[in-house]
């Protein structure tokens, strides 16, 4: 330091700038101003930010605020980019609208340093970053409170004026949110002209443009209307006790906005009355739930099955069964396939031979086990010597379910509920052939026969008895030899020993 310079008179203060919004929710001018004042390079303390209408004696008093908005925006157009963050630059727009007189003050700061402090920009602990961040989260908070708790009150008629406005809420917000939230009602009552007046501005809306005014007093707002009762008792009824979490409540409506929510003066006493409601409750004990089946459609209605158990209103032969199926639409699968395959042989045949499904040529042909699988089965009946007329052939799914891939119709297994809604066409078939012995092709076919599940690379050759006492030998659907990975032949070998087990059946 040179020593003269203590003794040398210290160089005059340069006089702060002076700035003073014209309203208190501009987001936009005070961005402007800022602008304005960092291309200057003017410090922040060398700037003083004012409050609308704020004064001070020792302050020369500042130009029009048109003039310094018109040289804000000049200067705002000709000037060199300034380059801020994109995050500091988003939180400006809330933050600036924050209650805090000191707001303005802040901002310019922290922009006046990110521009001359580059390590700032990495530094998220810094104590202005975290007071920027903390205001703009409150000021979102306060603007969704607001979509939240606004509630419009008609008019006993409309204005005069030209806005001829119809409803009309008054709220209290915390911050200065009116501006930046009323294009959200503009949006959400697009055709109803209406009004919000806070104590400190006003907004308009007449179906068309959006306006913006002084602020109000709470006694030129409408009080209560007929439809505001209905409100609350809807809101009265709806009340349940056994949800009711004080804590998170006021957290999600805080008490500020009580006294202007009409629904507000219920909440003391629902509350009170609780733990008496919820005790009531639990003594009534629960409903039973009626069971509905969704319908995606009219075109997938769904139509019960005739029911099998009544023996004046049950098909009293196969032909009568076969016609009673051709109507059946108890699962979406007859919707869409070309015809019902009944089952196919002679009453009193010893023994029913079960498979999954029809295929592609069982749907259009009408007929059981003509397909590639047929050819296989009819193969094996030839080698035991079993003539395919003395044999009942029926599927446990009536229906072909399959999957277009192009021009071709490729094989869909039936899900559980499907096979359960043919269940009782397969038991009424029992019932009419009346057979010695019962064989299952498959998984499908076992478990519709003996009402579990059943793993059949385990369970196959063997006998089950049935819940009737009919036996039920369990094997491999002839389609599986088809698109196993084991050699043909030597799998076919395998499961015509399986079929060699029902002989005996056959010939008693």
């Amino acid at each position: 330091m040179n020593p003269r310079s203590l003794f040398e008179p210290a160089a005059p203060a340069a006089a702060a700038q002076v700035v003073r919004l014209a309203s208190l929710d501009d987001a936009g001018a005070f961005r402007d101003a800022a602008r304005r004042l960092l291309l200057q390079q003017v410090p922040p303390e060398g700037v003083q930010w004012l409050e609308p209408q704020a004064a001070d004696l020792f302050i020369p008093a500042a130009g029009s605020a048109a003039d310094a908005a018109e040289a804000m925006r000049l200067d705002a157009a000709n000037g060199p980019a300034l380059k801020l963050p994109a995050a500091f630059v988003e939180l400006c727009q809330h933050a600036a609208l924050h209650a805090d007189p000191g707001r303005h003050a802040l901002l310019y700061r922290l922009a006046w340093r990110l521009l001359h402090e580059p390590g700032l920009r990495a530094d998220p602990l810094d104590a202005d970053w975290m007071q920027v961040q903390r205001m703009a989260r409150a000021v979102r908070r306060d603007m969704h409170k607001m979509t939240a708790f606004v509630r419009f009150r008609p008019l006993p008629a409309p204005t005069d004026d030209d806005w001829r406005i119809t409803h009309v809420a008054w709220f209290e917000p915390v911050h200065h949110t009116l501006r930046a939230t009323a294009p959200f009602f503009a949006r959400r009552f697009a055709q109803m002209p209406w009004a919000i007046l806070t104590p400190e501005a006003s907004a308009r809306w007449d179906g068309r443009r959006l306006a913006f005014g002084p602020g109000a007093r709470r006694d030129e707002a409408p009080g209560p209307d007929a439809a505001e009762q209905l409100w609350l008792t809807y809101y009265e009824s709806i009340f349940n006790p056994a949800r009711l979490k004080l804590t998170m409540m006021r957290k999600e409506m805080p008490r500020r906005y009580w006294k202007n929510l009409p629904e507000a003066a219920l909440i003391q006493p629902l509350a009170a009355r609780a733990a008496e409601r919820g005790a009531r409750m639990v003594a009534q004990g629960g409903t039973e739930p009626v069971r509905r089946r969704p319908l995606a459609s009219l075109a997938l209605r769904i139509e019960p099955p005739p029911p099998v158990t009544d023996a004046a209103a049950a098909p009293a032969t196969l032909a009568e069964l076969g016609q009673a199926l051709s109507r059946c639409r108890a699962c979406p699968i007859g919707q869409h396939a070309t015809q019902a395959v009944a089952g196919e042989g002679a009453p009193g045949a010893r023994l029913m031979l079960v498979g999954e499904q029809p295929g592609d040529q069982e749907d259009l042909q009408g007929r059981p086990f003509v397909g590639p699988a047929g050819q296989l089965l009819d193969r094996a009946l030839a080698q035991l010597g079993w003539p395919r007329q003395a044999l009942y052939l029926t599927n446990a799914v009536k229906h072909f379910k399959f999957e277009p891939r192009g021009k071709r119709r490729m094989h869909k297994t039936a899900g559980q509920r499907e096979a359960a809604a043919c269940g009782p066409w397969l038991e009424h078939e029992i019932a009419l052939v009346r057979p010695a012995a019962l064989v299952a092709l498959g998984a499908t076919a076992a478990r519709a026969l003996l009402g579990r599940p059943v793993a059949v690379t385990e369970a196959r050759g063997q006998w089950l008895p049935r819940f009737d006492g009919l036996p039920v030998l369990v094997t491999l659907h002839p389609a599986a030899l088809l698109r196993g990975d084991a050699e043909l032949e030597d799998a076919f070998a395998a499961w015509a020993a399986d079929l060699a087990r029902a002989t005996e059946h056959l010939a008693a």
